[in-house]
C-alpha cells in the first residue's frame, strides 16, 4: 500500500523530537517545535528527531505518525501541546484552536497513533 506523503526538509531551529508536530521557525526553511494549541502549525516530523541546526524532515500531508498527548478517539481533530504532541483539539467558547488533522486510530498518552493531516482553524 502506498503513503503518499508530502514531506519536506526543513533546518531545526531547536530540538525537535520524532513523530511531534512543528510550526515554522523565525526564518524561512526553519521550523521549531509546536507548544501551544493556538501556534500555527505546519506539519508532522518522521521517525527522525533532529537536533538544533540539523535538518529535520516534516510530513506536509498525508497521513503520519505522530506521538499521542492524552486520550485520542478515532475521528477526533488534533492540535498540539506544550511539548508538540497531538492531542484532542477543544477550544473554549469563542477561542480558536489551530488543528493538524483527524485521528485515524484511538490511543493514549505515549502512543503512537496516526493523523490525517488537514491543517485548519477550530473556533469553540
Amino acid at each position: 500500500m502506498s503513503n503518499p506523503n508530502m514531506i519536506r526538509n526543513f533546518k531545526a531551529e531547536a530540538a525537535v523530537a520524532a513523530f511531534t508536530i512543528v510550526k515554522h521557525g523565525s526564518a524561512d526553511g526553519q521550523v521549531v517545535p509546536s507548544a501551544a494549541a493556538t501556534d500555527k502549525l505546519l506539519g508532522v516530523s518522521t521517525d527522525v528527531a533532529a537536533a538544533i541546526n540539523e535538518r529535520c524532515d516534516v510530513i506536509l500531508g498525508g497521513v503520519a505518525d505522530v506521538l499521542y498527548g492524552g486520550n485520542v478517539t478515532r475521528g477526533d481533530i488534533l492540535t498540539a501541546d506544550a511539548s508538540g504532541r497531538a492531542v484532542t483539539a477543544a477550544p473554549a467558547a469563542g477561542a480558536n484552536n489551530r488543528v493538524i488533522g483527524v485521528a485515524m486510530v484511538s490511543g493514549v498518552l505515549g502512543d503512537i497513533g496516526q493523523v490525517d493531516i488537514n491543517q485548519g482553524t477550530m473556533q469553540g
